[in-house]
């Protein structure tokens, strides 16, 4: 069995951190999202990946991850030139997967799930198509399916009436027979070749299509909200403390927190679960619990908390506490003293911006 991660979206609800860095890419507890899923996978027993990028993210995701040997994997990658669909990404990705088996993952998705499991129903199922589950409380926000004792009868994308609560949460298992499928499906209203359209058609010709349902944590990191309760689960997860920078006699770590080589604390409290990069100086500040902070950081004079601050950021004196925030890399937030007392602001497109009344 091979597996195909999808990488290709521009990432528009994370603009402007999308605009410089591919959504997948983004680093929840210091790590790129994707890497939760590629070990996720490589721990099922799949090791010939591929991922599905666009021309413009490509090098972005070569850089990062190579052709993936360090983790153990044979990545592929597979460009998509234009974001038609989850289908049109699965046909594009024809002559990688040839006459296998599929594992199909989105990339921005985060699943605490033995995928194991999920693999072995399906293989035990005589499946054609196989689909992982969990009941939402928004169901017109997802492919929703449902089901007939163990069987899939229908799957429809975001329903404003949805026949169930149970939602397609974007890890999927295919026999070649979805390429056959997606042959006889047509454009959506939204131009794309959706895959509910071709699992509803595979569903239509008496193909036998499965779902397993999940109650564990899973979160689809598409928006800033999203990637900071993402960042807190993954931070309860810390079991001890790991210092391997310096904390000076008039700082305290406390609770579970990893810090990096070269780091330096100073005059500054840090309460965890947090987690600190290499090269990171923290002077005459406290950084609060579930923050993540990336590699040489500079941080003085200020208060952070339930935050992701990446790497090479820049944040003194400021005067108000800092929480649920994320900060961009090379970003710089400072105050000055002088008059008039005013905001001297650098914004990108997309920017969200909080001031106290």
């Amino acid at each position: 069995m091979k597996a195909l991660i999808l990488c290709a979206g521009k990432g528009t609800r994370l603009r402007p951190i999308t605009f410089t860095n591919a959504k997948p890419l983004i680093p929840i507890a210091n790590k790129p999202t994707i890497m939760y899923s590629l070990e996720k996978i490589r721990d099922a027993g799949i090791t010939e990946i591929g991922l599905v990028v666009s021309p413009e993210n490509i090098d972005d995701f070569k850089n990062v991850l190579k052709d993936g040997k360090q983790l153990g994997i044979n990545i592929s990658y597979i460009i998509q030139q234009e974001a038609k669909g989850l289908a049109h990404a699965v046909k594009v990705s024809k002559d990688f997967l040839g006459n296998d088996d599929f594992l199909m993952y989105l990339g921005d998705n985060l699943v605490n799930f033995d995928l194991s499991t999920f693999i072995d129903k399906f293989k035990k199922g005589n499946y054609e198509s196989f689909v992982l589950l969990t009941q939402v409380d928004n169901p017109s926000q997802f492919g929703i399916a449902v089901m007939e004792d163990s069987k899939v009868t229908k799957v429809v994308e975001k329903p404003k009436d949805a026949p169930s609560n149970l939602a397609i949460i974007g890890v999927y298992i295919f026999t070649p027979t979805i390429f056959e499928a997606i042959e006889n499906i047509s454009p959506s209203w939204r131009g794309e070749l959706e895959i509910t359209d071709a699992i509803q058609w595979l569903i239509d010709n008496s193909k036998n299509v499965g779902a397993h349902i999940v109650d564990g944590w899973w979160k689809d990191t598409g928006k800033p909200e999203d990637l900071i309760e993402a960042n807190r689960t993954i931070l309860e997860t810390l079991k001890e403390q790991k210092i391997e920078g310096e904390v000076r006699s008039d700082s305290s770590v406390q609770g579970n927190v990893h810090m990096g080589k070269n780091t330096k604390i100073i005059n500054s409290i840090v309460r965890g679960p947090a987690i600190i990069g290499n090269n990171v100086t923290i002077n005459n500040a406290y950084i609060g619990p579930y923050t993540s902070i990336g590699d040489s950081v500079y941080i003085s004079s200020s208060e952070i908390e339930n935050s992701i601050i990446l790497s090479f950021a820049n944040i003194s004196d400021v005067k108000i506490g800092i929480e649920s925030s994320i900060i961009g890399e090379n970003s710089k937030i400072f105050s000055v003293d002088r008059k008039p007392y005013s905001l001297k602001l650098i914004i990108g497109d997309y920017s969200n911006i909080q001031i106290p009344r």
